[in-house]
């Protein structure tokens, strides 16, 4: 019995396509959000975090214990 390529082949380009469908309807929740919007969440965020953007606690917070 011959292998029905055709069929194999339509298979892996629908398989594609739904795959393609699913990314782009996920990229499309990231970019519903216009520039100052996404700072806004991202400045918060970081405030929430309790860093002050430089990679060290703020002020007032518990220092690392040493040794």
């Amino acid at each position: 019995m011959p292998v029905p390529w055709k069929v194999i082949g339509l298979a892996g380009l629908a398989g594609v396509a739904a795959t393609g469908v699913v990314v782009v309807r996920k990229r499309r929740a990231h970019a519903d959000y216009d520039a100052d919007e996404l700072r806004d969440r991202l400045h918060r965020r970081l405030a929430d975090s309790g860093a002050n953007g430089h990679g060290t606690p703020k002020e007032g917070d518990a220092a690392p214990a040493e040794g």
